[in-house]
């Protein structure tokens, strides 16, 4: 008995037979939705802080201030750390909810196709702003 090792299964005959298990990438998920919750915490204090900053000033104060180079770019990483974190909330929601194969598969390229669209409109604003 030495030699032999035992191997521990919690998984049920069934799912051994039709090949469900671990997907091995729900970490991966987890923590990326961490990470941008933290990046985002550290992004919404320094906008707001701009924003609260900028009240009462007129437009073209406000124009200035967004296209500067010490806002834009933390604008448009709040943008794309946004659409990321918005991307793997709603992909969560889709896969937990969501039972019909196809109309899962639709729904998450929907969801990617949105979020990537929403970042680029912003972008493209933010640019036009700061290059005017």
């Amino acid at each position: 008995m030495a030699g032999k090792r035992f191997q521990v299964s919690f998984r049920t005959p069934a799912s051994r037979v039709r090949g469900l298990g671990s997907a091995k990438d729900g970490t991966d998920t987890f923590m990326l939705e961490r990470l941008t919750s933290v990046a985002l915490l550290v992004l919404v204090i320094y906008i707001v802080a701009v924003v609260v900053r900028l009240i009462g000033e007129p437009r073209d104060v406000v124009l200035a201030a967004i296209g500067s180079v010490y806002v834009a770019p933390a604008l448009i990483a709040f943008i794309f750390v946004n659409c990321i974190h918005m991307r793997l909330g709603m992909q969560s929601i889709i896969e937990d909810y969501c039972h019909a194969t196809v109309l899962k598969s639709f729904l998450l390229v929907a969801n990617w196709l949105f979020c990537w669209a929403v970042a680029l409109v912003s972008f493209f604003a933010i640019l036009v702003i700061s290059f005017r």
